[in-house]
């Protein structure tokens, strides 16, 4: 059973806003899944459906293998959206305290697992302080704390590490890892590129409301490719002039002709491996080429 589903999922606003267009998507239970994409390419907007906060137009999704909206499984699922806010006038324990009592849990569970889920996010030395006192980086760790406090099967978490510094984000990566090992499934959202690199199973690129590719990194990256840059005007209905290509060397030898027979000045030519970021930025740079 999946921990969550899609098939031809759609959402159409008025004015002809079409924010996500035929989306296909599987993450598997215990597995770290990353959701890349730029601003308004729709990736919120699908967290939103999943969770029901706003309707779908069409298309189908299931959450822990039930239709998306069913309650009983909703109280399986942890949620840290991106903007999250709580009391500031609360503790970091009492936060937490709080939304375990929302959840329906007894006071004795709650006591325990908040308790474990704050010393779990390094923020026991910090839980009798009030909300107000902490940075950004201590909120998320809270917000980390609240999203897992029932146990969830499934936890959804929009830009995890958003406000957090270098070592923030490595211990979030290490009770990210800690819970998969659990066997929570975890939807994660960011624009942090190489955090998703380096901590998710799977990926999937979001462009226009629409999956664009989705595996391991490994996979996406695949094998080395060539990359060429120049100065000068991109040539050849190319966007850019820094730009990603496959090919064998006859393919790569007729690129690089093509920009010294233009006098472009050559500033890199090498086969080399693609990072996620690479491969990324190529699927945007195309994005915008087939629309300009």
């Amino acid at each position: 059973m999946t921990a969550i589903s899609t098939q031809g999922l759609e959402k159409r606003y008025g004015g002809g806003i079409h924010a996500l267009r035929g989306v296909d998507l599987e993450v598997e239970r215990g597995e770290i899944f990353g959701l890349i994409g730029p601003n308004g390419a729709g990736k919120s907007t699908l967290v939103k459906v999943l969770l029901t906060i706003v309707r779908r137009s069409s298309g189908t999704a299931t959450l822990l293998g039930q239709p998306v909206g069913h309650r009983p499984t909703l109280a399986k699922v942890g949620f840290l959206p991106e903007h999250h806010r709580m009391p500031r006038y609360l503790t970091g324990r009492q936060a937490v305290l709080y939304y375990a009592r929302l959840l329906g849990m007894t006071k004795r569970e709650r006591e325990k697992r908040s308790d474990e889920m704050i010393d779990i996010v390094g923020m026991s030395h910090a839980a009798h302080r009030k909300l107000g006192t902490y940075s950004k980086g201590m909120q998320q760790r809270i917000g980390l704390a609240q999203s897992f406090v029932n146990e969830p099967e499934l936890v959804v978490l929009d830009e995890p590490t958003d406000g957090v510094d270098p070592v923030g984000r490595v211990e979030i990566r290490e009770v990210l890892l800690r819970m998969r090992e659990r066997g929570t499934a975890i939807f994660l959202n960011s624009h942090l590129l190489s955090e998703l690199e380096t901590v998710c199973d799977r990926v999937a690129i979001m462009l226009d409301g629409s999956i664009r590719r989705q595996g391991t990194p490994a996979d996406l990256a695949g094998a080395p490719r060539w990359r060429l840059a120049y100065e000068g005007e991109p040539l050849n209905g190319h966007t850019h002039s820094d730009f990603i290509f496959d090919g064998d060397n006859q393919e790569a030898q007729r690129h690089l002709d093509t920009a010294r027979k233009a006098q472009r000045v050559v500033t890199h030519f090498a086969r080399e491996s693609i990072s996620l970021e690479d491969l990324f930025l190529a699927e945007v740079r195309d994005t915008q080429g087939d629309q300009s």
